[in-house]
């Protein structure tokens, strides 16, 4: 049986190509497709048979521009040869044509994001610069369209599967699909042995500081509380943010980190604060498996893992009221870590490859 492998583009480090390494490492042989590689970016498929087209001479900044030039790509891409095709996707690769006998298995992340159920976010914060206004327009010019090709898209894999009951139920919303739930991959163990002994202080977040993350409800929840806050990573909302602290003493910025650096952190922080609204959310569970609390938004894929009172706190409302309350209660509440690291350990990247083994297994 000949196997391919498709994602949409490896210039990072995200959820998409923790599942897509899983499943390299399922299928070694088996080739990887793709429309933008950049192996200083991302390192782990080095020595892996990575394959790219015409859209890998573009420079990586171009990308949020070319989701129309991606669709061409993935709509043309010749895998008739393939007997099974498994894509990792959250945007175009779930397009990716196939042999009538041949089976393609997508591990969905979302619906295409900035099309369907964050688009309204996407026209405040095109993510831009000074060209969103430009973006604005043709996002609203050009939406229906690519709604249209992209709905069409996800009725192309023979069988879906994806992260969280949330996706489930927005793939079947938006796209009209039935969908199996099979948690993403963490590496779990990596993250383990974090302070037992009550040494811990602070909060903290590890998330990309982008606009729909919602880290300014943390930083201002945080800053009225006078509560430690430490935020790692980079972003766009990075200026934004550092602005909001207004130089307060208990908010601290820190360049983005390898996983020891993140772990040691991780480790002696009390809790960690996780506001946006997301499919899934690898980094609480990376938090999670370190003993670490977490502090959550209660919609989304947090509901899947976060167990009120037990492992963490959910709060309602994307509001600074709300997280203001959500880390009053966390204050109150003894969390034993052993207890909080033990709820990730279904979560393991082995978990992960005997499940997905399993429903290729079934459905072949």
């Amino acid at each position: 049986m000949k196997v391919a492998l498709v994602c949409d583009w490896l210039d990072g480090v995200g959820g998409a190509e923790q599942v897509l390494k899983e499943f390299n490492k399922l299928y070694p042989d088996a080739p990887i497709y793709t429309s933008v590689y950049r192996p200083k970016k991302i390192d782990w498929f080095v020595g892996a048979d990575v394959r790219t087209g015409w859209l890998n001479i573009f420079p990586t900044g171009l990308r949020k521009f070319v989701p129309f030039l991606r669709n061409a790509y993935f709509n043309r891409l010749d895998l008739t040869e393939y007997d099974l095709i498994i894509s990792s996707s959250g945007a175009e690769a779930k397009g990716v044509k196939k042999r009538a006998d041949a089976v393609h298995i997508c591990y969905l992340h979302a619906p295409t994001q900035y099309y369907w159920q964050k688009y309204d976010d996407y026209l405040k914060n095109p993510g831009f610069g000074v060209l969103d206004p430009l973006a604005r327009v043709a996002l609203k010019l050009l939406v229906g369209k690519l709604r249209k090709v992209d709905f069409e898209f996800a009725q192309r894999p023979d069988f879906i599967v994806t992260a969280s009951s949330y996706t489930k139920a927005e793939i079947e919303k938006y796209y009209k699909r039935e969908s199996t739930v099979i948690f993403p991959p963490v590496n779990v163990a990596r993250f383990s042995g974090g302070d037992k002994r009550g040494g811990r202080s602070g909060f903290v977040t590890t998330s990309r500081q982008v606009p729909w993350k919602r880290l300014d409800l943390a930083v201002s929840a945080c800053v009225k509380l006078n509560e430690p806050l430490t935020l790692v990573g980079d972003g766009s909302e990075h200026a934004k943010l550092q602005k909001m602290a207004g130089g307060c003493e208990n908010i601290k910025f820190l360049p983005t980190m390898d996983a020891n650096g993140i772990k040691a952190i991780l480790g002696k922080s009390k809790g960690y604060i996780f506001p946006s609204l997301e499919p899934f959310g690898i980094a609480p569970i990376e938090a999670l498996a370190s003993g670490t609390a977490v502090i959550a938004f209660g919609e989304g894929g947090a509901v899947d893992y976060i167990e009120d009172g037990k492992n963490g706190i959910l709060f309602k409302q994307q509001t600074v009221e709300a997280v203001e309350k959500a880390i009053v209660r966390f204050n109150r509440t003894k969390f034993k870590s052993a207890v909080v690291a033990k709820s990730a350990k279904r979560f393991s990247d082995d978990n992960f490859r005997k499940e997905f083994s399993n429903f290729v297994k079934i459905k072949l």
